[in-house]
């Protein structure tokens, strides 16, 4: 059985927990031990913190890597911003010996020490590549005939050239585990357009925001899809909180949600209820 640590991060817990909820059972049911990663704090986010001060942003990520790595745990987390901060700054860690000693300086003060091995993977990129889509496919008890947008946002697969996921302008990674569930991923415009909410544009710019969650509901609708499928509360937050005041109300579905429908669980257990926009099954 694979173990992770399981980096939940902020928005999750605290406003969707049905995507908490139904990654430990979708987890559960492929063989994947999640270990609650005690005393994690924010990842922190990288297009805030880091903008105003790198090593701040290196401690505070560095102090959850710590956290797993005295576990002796991998990370997963089911959010793009958790994975982009962690991951990134994992691997500037990893290859800059000078970077890691000042930042073990600031963690020193804490009691703490990083030393620099922990890594740090993406919740749908662990269930492509270590589960496989076929076994996916054995776990499916209600198969979905759902059409769908496949939204990857900006930070799951990028920067590419130290992720190595997917190919960045034309993913299919996510398509094919949407379709492992009987749904069809539909193809549309501008596939891998931001959600506008990253990088603290939703809340400096919330104008500019909206207009890049409006043209993605835009290449949403015209493609056919009735729900959208993300990878990211963040991205989800953004789609779910938005869509009324746009004049949109196309369900939103964190992929774990999907699976865990395609598994069998209910919409009381997913914590539908607690979605903004609508969602009829």
């Amino acid at each position: 059985m694979a173990k992770y640590a399981f980096f939940l991060g902020c928005i999750a817990p605290l406003r969707y927990p049905g995507i908490e909820k139904s990654t430990r059972e979708v987890c559960k049911a492929l063989d994947i031990e999640l270990v609650d990663l005690k005393d994690a704090s924010c990842c922190p986010a990288p297009g805030v913190i880091r903008s105003f001060n790198k090593k701040t942003w290196l401690a505070a990520a560095a102090r959850n890597l710590a956290l797993a790595e005295k576990e002796g745990l991998e990370i997963v987390t089911i959010c793009n911003g958790c994975y982009g901060s962690l991951f990134d700054a994992a691997h500037e860690l990893a290859h800059d010996a000078d970077l890691l000693a000042e930042v073990n300086v600031i963690l020193g003060e804490i009691g703490m020490k990083y030393n620099g091995t922990t890594k740090v993977h993406h919740f749908a990129d662990v269930l492509y590549k270590e589960v496989g889509v076929e076994k996916i496919k054995e776990k499916v008890t209600k198969p979905l005939d759902y059409p769908v947008a496949a939204f990857y946002g900006c930070h799951f697969l990028k920067p590419s050239n130290i992720k190595n996921i997917d190919d960045p302008e034309d993913p299919k990674i996510l398509d094919e585990l949407i379709e492992a569930t009987g749904a069809k991923s539909m193809p549309r415009k501008q596939k891998v357009l931001c959600c506008g909410a990253g990088g603290g544009l939703k809340a400096a710019f919330g104008d500019v925001a909206k207009k890049f969650t409006q043209t993605n509901l835009e290449n949403i609708t015209a493609s056919g899809a009735k729900y959208i499928i993300d990878v990211c509360p963040f991205c989800h937050l953004q789609f779910d909180g938005t869509q009324k005041e746009l004049g949109y109300a196309i369900p939103v579905l964190h992929l774990s949600q999907l699976l865990g429908l395609a598994m069998g669980m209910d919409e009381k257990e997913l914590a539908l209820s607690t979605h903004i926009t609508p969602v009829q099954l």
